[in-house]
């Protein structure tokens, strides 16, 4: 099944060609319902543009059969409070084309969450025009508990909508649902980011003599144990900085040196016992304050960074080279991030729309096993031609 292709409706090879807890990590990106016209411009294979355009999918719906089945399937799925809930959309939204779009979502949430190990993600990236149903139906789907977050993704830079009479504020981020199968275990991998620089000049404000920057760091605990409630020795000679007192001989204090003694402060203990204590200031790690007290040497250098949080403005659009010229294609980058975050190497990663292979190309560059599945044959080739 890895590492595999296929081209059709997602539903029917969902059903039969994908087993029950087979997939660690999805990610779908399904048509928005903006009901926009997609075309490309197919170019030669030297890069220049020729004439020949095909429709690569109409991103429009309508109430009619297909919608009809689609709710049919959800009601034999056993997964009655999604029935429940797609029934209630029903008769709020009335039969038209946001509802055939809902319903359609619906049936292929349902076989995504049979397909999903338990320790397994998905990922749904919409936008705005639909993204407030979606939840809904992810609720239904997958359990509002097993809900994480809601990433926005900046897409693009400022538009100048104002020029052409626009009324509103300008759209530039599109919504990615996280949700897990489970409510305790998923597979889960931090990621971060990296420090701005205001913040590096107010919190790693300080060089050591080969020019690394740290800050200093609390060296007490509250928890009491050990040997962590003596006296620390520090000193200080004539025009220097507080160093660490290896000889600890107070009976014969040396001219123009200061001395100072050390306690934590009261209801704390020290984080370390003196022997450890010792070996820190002995590798460099051990900073003082203007009084004497000892603080951790914290370098920049070793710190991971920022912890990813859920506002992504840092990944740019596809260019450049990267462009395959297909209208909806998402950056590498952002595929990346999300495929590193919630799976790890040799994990399969499943995009049941995906178009020109994002997804899939960013799963084999990361030692995943993929499946893909797309409903046009424009993607399917321009997929073969990625890989």
């Amino acid at each position: 099944m890895t590492n595999t292709l296929y081209y059709g409706d997602n539903l029917k090879v969902l059903r039969e060609s994908v087993a029950d807890e087979s997939v660690d990590l999805i990610y779908l990106d399904p048509p928005f319902n903006s009901n926009a016209n997609y075309n490309i411009l197919f170019r030669s294979p030297d890069g220049q543009g020729s004439d020949a355009q095909i429709n690569a999918f109409d991103d429009t719906w309508s109430w009619g059969p297909d919608a009809e089945e689609s709710v049919d399937y959800v009601t034999m799925s056993g997964h009655h409070k999604t029935h429940d809930l797609l029934t209630a959309m029903l008769g709020f939204l009335g039969k038209n084309d946001m509802m055939a779009y809902l319903a359609m979502m619906a049936a292929r949430l349902i076989e995504l969450h049979r397909v999903l190990k338990p320790t397994g993600s998905l990922y749904l990236h919409c936008d705005p025009t639909a993204s407030h149903y979606l939840k809904l139906l992810l609720d239904g789907v997958f359990g509002a508990k097993n809900f994480r977050t809601e990433i926005s993704w900046k897409r693009s830079s400022a538009h100048n909508d104002a020029k052409q009479g626009r009324s509103q504020y300008g759209n530039i981020r599109d919504i990615i649902f996280f949700y897990t199968k489970s409510e305790k275990n998923w597979t889960w991998n931090w990621l971060f980011a990296d420090y701005s620089e205001d913040y590096i000049k107010s919190f790693y404000n300080k060089k050591d003599l080969a020019g690394r920057r740290y800050q200093l760091d609390n060296l007490t605990a509250a928890k009491p144990g050990g040997d962590t409630k003596y006296g620390w020795h520090a000193l200080k000679r004539s025009g220097g900085d507080w160093e660490t007192d290896f000889d600890d001989e107070y009976k014969k204090p040396q001219p123009d040196t200061e001395y100072h003694t050390a306690y934590p402060y009261k209801g704390r203990i020290w984080g370390y016992s003196k022997d450890n204590m010792l070996k820190l200031a002995r590798e460099g790690r051990i900073g003082y304050t203007k009084n004497g007290t000892p603080r951790y040497k914290r370098f920049l250098d070793e710190m991971p960074g920022v912890p990813l949080q859920n506002d992504w403005n840092d990944i740019l659009p596809a260019k450049g080279q990267e462009r395959l010229g297909y209208p909806t294609q998402k950056p590498l980058a952002l595929l990346e991030r999300i495929i590193s975050a919630s799976s790890n190497e040799g994990d399969v990663v499943l995009d049941p729309f995906c178009g020109c292979g994002t997804a899939v190309d960013a799963a084999e560059k990361l030692g995943r096993e993929w499946v893909g599945i797309d409903v046009t044959h424009l993607a399917i080739n321009l997929v073969e031609a990625r890989m």
